[in-house]
């Protein structure tokens, strides 16, 4: 069954939210287990107390007592702060969590908006369609702007010919080591530079591959497609000036049909879009770095819990006191048996506890990494417009079997990314560039017709690509994003108070025919 972009992103939304949520019960169980362990020692030292009231004289057991005391005060005080700091950050995570599921709301009636504005753009557009293209000026455009994508297109196909050419024809002279020796060193042409000897034994060379003959036919087949491209790149921007003066006439049309409030209303809900982004952007990397916080503390990375933790494990591993458990485990008395069996489970407990924190530990670590990397497949995925209403996916094992691959870390984050990628269509009557939505092409061929598209690739930097992606494989520029300061392989979600957009193109605004 097929799913659309709205239901995949709230089964992303729900799978990051389920993160959390376990990362939040994870860290209050690390909370309760720091306090257990507190106590767990507390019983410990009261049993050590217990021993060297039967066993020791009032001047050593003063000592024990009072050195067991100071430890165990100095912990109990620090742990009690310790208490309200992971309350404080607990209840932060908390609130974060609420206005990120406040502006995922928020998001959603936007993206509703949009969907609403495109739809009855769209039924505008198929209504004066049929008149608009009847018009004289827009057939003679039509028809050049068709003209122009021909010879675009031709020129293209000749110099991918070239290029192929260039590759297998040349490969005779590039795998000839004397042959490029020359060539690199520029015999033959005013850039070679040689003392006398140097230049007979080349001659020598040259002569034996016949150079001459060689360099004038490798520098043909590097020459034309060099030629053709810079042909192809001026045919390709006539028939995008031609496209987009194509634009122009249709976005006068529309507005002339009544289309303006309506596409002033599309651009107003892209831009609470925008805005709403920026705003969870925000609030989730606040939420991500609290959540180390809190697992720091959770973990009893608060140097003064440490310390003092230490300090009262410290007392309780002293000399003094192993003897005194040594002494007891060789006495035979009842009440001795008794107070070390409780030590010993003290101690049981104590190990038992340690082990499970030390699981709970580990799996903060994987489920704050997997929500980080869904954080980054959710922002790739809105970037690139797949949560737009026409926006379909074949696979619905991608919020089911294959989320759960990922999340067990069976597949990776790029893997998991690239199979929503390759799943990912446009619903009929609409493109697939940058996740633009279409409008009606009746009246006229569109470019877009047909199952495959051509990438118009550039010799050189590109210009900027027509702004709808009439023309095909034509894609709309993309403002650059702003990466983290250390960016994961594959995505460009910025972190850690790096501030960027999801622009990428963008909806159409305008109506297309």
């Amino acid at each position: 069954m097929a799913l659309s972009g709205p239901q995949a992103l709230r089964s992303l939304d729900d799978a990051i939210r389920d993160i959390r949520r376990e990362e939040s019960d994870i860290g209050k169980r690390l909370s309760r287990s720091t306090e257990r362990l507190a106590k767990i020692q507390e019983t410990e030292a009261e049993m050590y107390r217990k021993l060297a009231r039967v066993r020791l004289d009032p001047e050593v057991q003063s000592q024990i007592e009072g050195r067991l005391s100071r430890a165990e005060n100095r912990a109990r005080q620090v742990i009690k702060e310790h208490a309200s700091q992971l309350g404080k950050a607990e209840k932060q995570i908390k609130q974060l969590d609420e206005a990120i599921a406040v502006l995922a709301r928020k998001r959603s009636a936007a993206l509703e908006s949009v969907d609403d504005a495109q739809a009855k753009l769209f039924a505008l557009s198929s209504k004066i369609a049929s008149t608009v293209t009847k018009d004289p000026d827009y057939a003679n455009l039509r028809a050049r702007a068709d003209e122009l994508q021909a010879v675009a297109n031709e020129s293209l196909k000749k110099t991918r010919q070239a290029e192929a050419d260039q590759e297998t024809k040349g490969k005779p002279y590039r795998e000839d080591p004397l042959f490029m020796y020359l060539w690199e060193a520029g015999y033959g042409t005013r850039n070679y530079k040689a003392n006398n000897l140097v230049r007979w034994l080349d001659s020598k060379v040259a002569r034996l591959v016949d150079y001459r003959n060689a360099r004038a036919n490798f520098s043909m087949l590097n020459e034309i497609p060099l030629r053709l491209r810079e042909h192809a790149d001026r045919q390709i921007a006539l028939a995008e000036e031609a496209e987009e003066q194509l634009d122009a006439l249709e976005d006068r049309a529309v507005e002339k049909a009544g289309g303006g409030p309506i596409k002033r209303a599309l651009q107003k809900a892209q831009e609470e879009l925008e805005r709403i982004d920026l705003e969870m952007l925000e609030a989730e990397d606040k939420r991500d770095n609290l959540s180390e916080e809190f697992s720091a503390l959770a973990e009893g990375g608060n140097p003064t819990f440490s310390k003092a933790v230490g300090e009262l494990a410290s007392a309780l591993a002293g000399q003094d006191i192993k003897n005194l458990v040594a002494m007891a485990r060789k006495s035979a008395t009842r009440q001795d048996d008794a107070i070390v069996a409780k030590i010993d489970d003290a101690r049981t407990r104590q190990k038992d506890e340690e082990d499970e924190t030390r699981e709970l530990n580990a799996r903060l670590k994987v489920l704050a990494q997997r929500r980080r990397e869904l954080e980054d497949i959710q922002w790739e995925f809105k970037k690139s417009r797949f949560d737009d209403p026409r926006s379909t996916f074949r696979k619905d094992e991608l919020v089911g079997d294959l989320l759960s691959e990922f999340l067990k870390g069976a597949i990776t984050a790029s893997n998991y990314w690239g199979q929503w990628q390759r799943s990912q269509n446009w619903k009929a009557g609409t493109s697939d560039w940058g996740g633009g939505i279409g409008l009606p092409r009746s009246g006229r061929r569109s470019p877009w017709s047909g199952a495959t598209k051509t990438q118009w690739p550039r010799a050189s930097a590109p210009r900027n690509p027509v702004s709808r992606g009439r023309l095909p494989g034509l894609r709309a520029p993309r403002p650059s994003t702003p990466r983290a300061p250390t960016p994961r392989p594959g995505f460009t979600r910025p972190r850690s108070g790096s501030r960027g957009s999801r622009r990428s193109g963008g909806f159409k605004t305008g109506g297309g025919f």
